[in-house]
This record gives structure tokens, sequence and C-alpha cells, in this order.
């Protein structure tokens, strides 16, 4: 029995970037609906029920931040994830998008890993099944999860299955703390008994491997993957 695809979203009114974008994201194996203005987005979003709505900013009739408004105020559609799509750089217009209830911003262009990385980082923050053809850009490194290789600046580094693995899972939500219990039960079990030294000696040998400004010590709880 086929698990059911995860339905994404795309609002834009640049057929080219829809048809960018929905490629990408097709190939990956997420369910994918397209509109080019806000009033339609927010009719289909209420007939498929979408996980993640990716919104450009600036649209005619009704842009980004008011269909961002509408969604949320809209019972049935105040969970979804909402990214917002956009070739502005301004602060203003990223302050005003969080405001409005989105739960990232992505900057056009971009490239089609990042933005794959980017919108299943999104998705697994909400716990809704991602497509696992794993190879992850973040940061300027490339995290094949098949081949258990990472690339950083065109050169592979050679990790052991548990530094791998533990750079993997903090790099698959940059920003997010993990702490030092999420870490030991996802990367060692619940069944093995390590101490937090282990932890400690790993993130060391990693910062070894691939320099100090990626993983960041939050004193106390865990670590974080830096971006």
């Amino acid at each position: 029995m086929s698990t059911e695809k995860t339905k994404i979203l795309l609002v834009d009114d640049e057929p080219d970037i829809l048809e960018f974008i929905s490629y990408n994201l097709l190939k990956e194996g997420f369910e994918v609906f397209t509109c080019n203005n806000g009033k339609e987005a927010i009719k289909i979003a209420q007939q498929e029920r979408p996980t993640l709505i990716i919104l450009d900013v600036m649209m005619p009739d009704l842009d980004g931040i008011e269909t961002c408004h509408v969604i949320r105020e809209t019972p049935e559609l105040k969970d979804v994830l909402i990214a917002f799509l956009t070739a502005r750089n301004e602060d203003y217009s990223q302050i005003a998008g969080f405001d409005a209830g989105a739960d990232d911003y992505i900057n056009k262009p971009i490239k089609p890993r990042v933005l794959v990385s980017r919108v299943k980082a999104l998705l697994r923050r909400k716990g809704a099944n991602v497509p696992e053809n794993e190879i992850m850009e973040v940061s300027g490194f490339t995290i094949d999860r098949e081949k258990y290789l990472i690339i950083k600046d065109g050169v592979n580094i050679n990790l052991p299955k548990k530094e791998f693995e533990l750079i993997a899972l903090i790099a698959s939500k940059p920003g997010k703390v993990f702490t030092r219990e999420d870490i030991l039960k996802t990367i060692w079990g619940e069944d093995v008994v390590v101490g937090d030294r282990t932890i400690d000696v790993h993130i060391r040998k990693l910062r070894e491997k691939i320099g100090d400004a990626y993983i960041r010590t939050i004193k106390g709880v865990g670590y974080k993957f830096e971006f």
C-alpha cells in the first residue's frame, strides 16, 4: 500500500517560476498544485488542503502578504505551512511576511537542490511525509544520506557512521537546537547506554573536519547547525 503524497501548492504570477519549481518538486515525489494569484490560491487551498503553500510576495490583486493573512484566518487552513518566495531582500518585507504568519522565507533565484532541501526541512518540522531521495544542500555542504557522503567546497569529507549521522541530523533543521536527549535517542537509540561525553567527542571530531563555524553549542541544552 503506497504512502499518500504530501501536497504542495505553488503560487506565483511568473509561469517560468511555477514550471521550474513544480518540475523539481514533482521529481522528488510531491503532489504539486499551481496557480498565479492569491484569490485562486485560497480556493485551491480550501479544496486540496495542502501541507505547504509556497507564496510569491509580489502578485497583482491580492499579494502574498494579504493572501497569507486570509489563509491564517481560515480555520481549516490555520496549520498549513507557508513559505514566501520572493526576489525582494528588504528586511521590512521579511518582517511583514513573518508577521502575517509565514513559516519561512525563500529568496529568488534559488538552486533546485537548495529549494528541495528547504522544503523538506520545513515539512519535517511538521512531521509530514517527506520523500527520502536524500541529498541535502545547506551552507555550502552537500550531504548524501544514501552514500554516507559529505562534500564541502567540492571536497569529499569522509566521516565514520555516527559522525555522519550526527551532522546529517542537526543539518536537517538549520537553526533548530537539538537537545542531548534528542541526539542520543536518534543516533544511538534508547537501548544503547552512552554518556554526554560521547556526544562531545563526536562534535569535537566533526568540528576538526568541517570547521568550527557550523556547529554551535547551546550550554546546558545541546547543539544547533548555523547557516
